[in-house]
């Protein structure tokens, strides 16, 4: 069974169309189980009716016409349970609507079971047969395992239907939405621009090409170099291989000839395909035909095939222009399988006004460099057929996650007074600047903000921050291909300690693995999450902490601004040994002559083993700051890359909120200040409920630094820690977020909760 369920998926995922997958899957099942009868009934919300789309063995002209309600036969009623129902006789049921037209009145047996995507009901899946008798363990096992494995596959062949009609101009369905979660609030509206993984023939996007004799000569070029690269490893090898493997360098020739693949690719790009367009489908027919033979030495050439194609689009990708190079439409939508820093880094900002990825969620660190400047942006659109995008109007949804192709202009219009209103309450926070962030009984809360990127600074300045509560030293090392020197840190960490002088600046030591890897430094772990990372990797290297922390000392001499910051420390011993490096780097560069001073040293409580050591670690150091994202996951056992589980990662569990005041409290025990640099400062109503717990000081994005002001300035210190005290007893988040909108709105602040968004 499963090698036939193996094949089932390999078929269905290499089939071009929604229609082509319910029929692999309708035939492939009944030869399987052996049965009558296969068929599947898809869930339409508009007319909330089963509609039979496939079948194998029921009359054909019933496929989309034979529809049953939600409360209407066997079907319906597996729906309604979400669970598998076998019945020996199916006209004998309570339940049983027999349909007209459809011939099932001959099949006693059936078996049906849900399709469920993301808890989303998407149909039935059903076998039937004449004899009474029910379906074994063995069957409906299956059954229920085949539902499973191509529950996904269903929902992203139906929404990449639908993106094609709207790619292909016919009627098709306006206002198709999709749902991510939020990276950044805000909402954008623009064309997509759809971002190529190096050497990923499967996101690869589709663009037709007007000029088809220049994406010819660019694919004979990467023909001709991926040509010359296997003769040269084919004599380098000649003398180690046997005669047998040195045959597979002439297949590997023989596939690039021009009448073979290159001639398929060709013809394509003459069609109007570009050329990695092209070359993605012609390799994907050959692998799906390879994978699809019984063979097993046939089989394995699908493998041979996919190599070579990524060899040529590798190629055909380094002779295309960089991603800085490319000319961006005004208000363009980037589009990727996964953003990534360096994308962010190297996109003109001018040209862009939204950010949208399939993979990754609203907590990961490309959403978190996306928020620091100030980009609407939604993470984690898992079922986005994302390749067949570009160039459609889309509209972002930064408030809700959600994502609308080929909006209507009645939404569109919606959303364009969303923009307005968001611009007009931005412009009346302009004026805040230069006003301190104090309650309405004269409380002081010092507001601080997060950065990363050197454009973050004049961004940072211009929103009145005090100081910087994060800098994350990794950004600059995750941009490039090797570790930078002590001197180009140096310079880096100079120009941010410089323009916020005589204003603090806490500089996170390098925070590398778990989800931010280096790729000259790769981290091989099964979870890394909970492996090698932070503090981890430093201690285990200190020959990287020491010209790190060189780095950042002779950065702030004659400044004298510089706090230093140890990440996802877990007990004592880690700070001391810490703590005995950089007092040595001060030791060293004082021998070299340079005049530094021993900089202030805190430590990030991000998981949960620091919390109950708080006061441990404020008796040995000079501050405390929190990183609310990483100890929200590790409390709450969400990865918060994840967007499967997105849903879980709340900020105002009340875990979290205990564990929050909890850390305050242990660290004003030993008179130390605290301060927080997770997403939680950037809320209004977290900022409120953080002050009234305690906290120092608030660091975060520098986008949010004015609503935090104006929400500041709003409240008293007394109504903040009434509403603390309200909250922190209550045990339903959904409760939690809606005591915090209601009291905003009555505390005349509504304007800074998410606005009214069209469903």
């Amino acid at each position: 069974m499963l090698e036939i369920l193996r094949k089932i998926v390999q078929e269905v995922n290499a089939a071009p169309d929604l229609d082509s997958v319910l029929d692999v899957i309708v035939r492939r099942v009944q030869r399987a189980i052996r049965t009558d009868v296969c068929s599947i009934y898809l869930f339409d919300p508009r007319e909330e009716r089963y509609v039979l789309m496939a079948t194998q063995g029921l009359n054909k002209r019933s496929v989309g016409q034979a529809s049953l309600s939600l409360s209407e036969g066997v079907v319906g009623l597996v729906g309604d349970r979400a669970e598998p129902i076998n019945l020996e006789n199916a006209a004998a049921h309570s339940s049983y609507t027999f349909i007209k037209g459809t011939g099932e009145e001959k099949f006693h047996a059936f078996l049906g079971v849900p399709i469920i995507h993301h808890r989303t009901l998407l149909g039935v899946l059903v076998v039937q047969q004449k004899a009474i008798r029910r379906f074994d363990e063995n069957e409906e096992a299956f059954m229920v395992t085949m539902s499973a494995q191509l529950a996904g596959v269903i929902a992203h062949a139906e929404a990449t239907g639908s993106i094609k009609k709207l790619s292909e101009h016919e009627k098709g369905e306006s206002d198709r939405k999709f749902e991510g979660v939020s990276g950044c609030i805000g909402v954008a509206i623009g064309p997509a621009v759809v971002m190529t993984p190096l050497a990923d023939l499967d996101g690869v996007p589709e663009r037709k090409t007007e000029d088809i004799k220049e994406e010819i000569t660019k694919f004979k070029k990467a023909l001709a170099s991926v040509r010359r690269d296997i003769k040269k490893v084919g004599r380098s090898l000649a003398k180690r291989l046997r005669s047998e493997e040195r045959e597979l360098f002439d297949v590997y020739i023989r596939m690039l000839d021009d009448n073979a693949l290159a001639g398929e690719v060709i013809a394509q790009i003459k069609q109007g395909h570009w050329a990695q367009g092209a070359l993605k489908n012609v390799i994907g027919e050959h692998v799906h035909q390879f994978s699809m033979m019984d063979d097993p030495y046939l089989r394995e050439r699908a493998t041979d095939i996919k190599d070579l194609g990524r060899r040529m689009l590798t190629c055909l990708q380094e002779s295309g222009p960089a991603l800085s190079e490319i000319d961006f439409p005004e208000n363009a939508i980037l589009v990727a399988d996964e953003l990534t820093p360096a994308m962010l880094g190297e996109v003109p900002a001018d040209k862009l006004a939204g950010l949208l990825s399939v993979n990754g969620s609203g907590n990961s660190h490309a959403a978190i460099l996306a928020r620091s400047m100030g980009i609407p942006t939604v993470m984690g659109a898992v079922d986005l057929p994302y390749t067949r995008l570009e160039g459609l109007q889309v509209i972002l949804d930064g408030y809700s996650g959600r994502v609308f192709i080929n909006p209507s202009e009645d939404l569109a219009q919606c959303y364009r007074d969303i923009i307005r209103e968001e611009n007009e309450v931005n412009a009346g926070l302009e004026g805040l600047k230069e006003l301190p962030a104090e309650t309405t009984d004269g409380y002081r809360m010092p507001l601080w903000v997060n950065t990363g990127l050197v454009t973050d600074v004049a961004r940072s300045l211009d929103r009145g921050a005090e100081g910087i509560g994060l800098y994350r030293t990794e950004i600059p090392f995750m941009i490039r291909d090797f570790f930078p020197s002590e001197y180009e840190q140096m310079i880096t960490y100079r120009a941010q300690l410089e323009a916020f002088a005589p204003r603090p600046v806490t500089m996170r030591t390098l925070d590398i693995g778990g989800d931010k890897p280096l790729s000259y430094f790769p981290i091989d772990e099964d979870n890394p999450m909970l492996g090698w990372r932070g503090i981890r990797i430093t201690r285990d290297h200190p020959e990287i902490f020491l010209v790190q922390i060189r780095a950042m000392l002779r950065a702030a001499e004659g400044l004298d601004n510089l706090r230093i910051m140890l990440p996802m420390v877990t007990n004592v011993q880690e700070v001391e040994d810490a703590k005995k490096l950089i007092a040595r780097a001060v030791d060293e560069l004082r021998e070299e002559g340079h005049v530094v001073n021993q900089p202030l040293i805190g430590v990030m409580i991000e998981v949960p083993a620091a919390v109950y050591q708080a006061r441990r670690f404020a008796r040995r150091v000079d501050f405390i700051s929190v990183g609310s994202n990483d100890l929200t996951q590790y409390l709450l056992a969400v990865d918060r890359n994840n967007p499967r589980v997105a849903g879980l990662y709340v900020s105002y569990h009340p875990a979290v909120l205990k564990a929050l005041q909890y850390i305050a409290r242990e660290a004003h025990k030993e008179s130390v200040s605290v301060s927080i640099c997770g997403e939680m400062a950037a809320d209004p109503g977290g900022a409120l409920l953080l002050m009234a717990m305690g906290y120092d000081v608030l660091s975060m994005n520098a986008t949010n630094l004015p609503k935090i002001k104006f929400a500041i300035r709003g409240v008293s210190m007394g109504r903040a820690q009434d509403l603390l005290s309200r909250i922190i007893v209550m045990d339903d988040v959904d409760k939690i977020h809606m005591l915090l909108r209601k009291t905003l709105k009555d505390l005349g602040l509504g304007q800074l909760t998410r606005p009214t968004i069209p469903d």
